[in-house]
């Protein structure tokens, strides 16, 4: 069974990837990229799901609830997925929260 950290590496991961592919110019015309990029936040959200109580308690400042329930949308709701929200979140979202992975994960190595 994935660790916490492993499961916070699999978001960082994540985060990286969508943020290397992604030109926003291009994602309303490319449904390959857009599909890529709702893949990549499904992990995210699947890995958030998977964490301990215990880290999502401890770091409750993350929207933890929000990541998940994206990714339930993703994966239950796909046809229903508003393409503006999704570039709002790689626009707006990742940035900060491939912060506080950074950060969350600093906290295990210093441990």
């Amino acid at each position: 069974m994935r660790r916490d950290l492993e499961r916070l590496q699999d978001i960082l991961e994540a985060i990286e990837r969508i943020q290397s592919r992604v030109d926003l110019n291009q994602i309303e015309n490319d449904e390959m990229l857009q599909v890529w990029v709702l893949y990549h936040l499904q992990i995210i959200g699947e890995a958030a799901r998977a964490l301990s109580s215990e880290l999502t308690q401890h770091y409750s400042q993350i929207p933890w609830s929000k990541i998940i329930g994206l990714r339930n949308r993703v994966v239950h709701e796909y046809f229903d997925i508003d393409l503006d929200i999704v570039i709002d979140i790689v626009i707006y979202d990742l940035l900060d929260l491939k912060e506080q992975i950074k950060g969350i994960l600093n906290d295990f190595t210093d441990s």
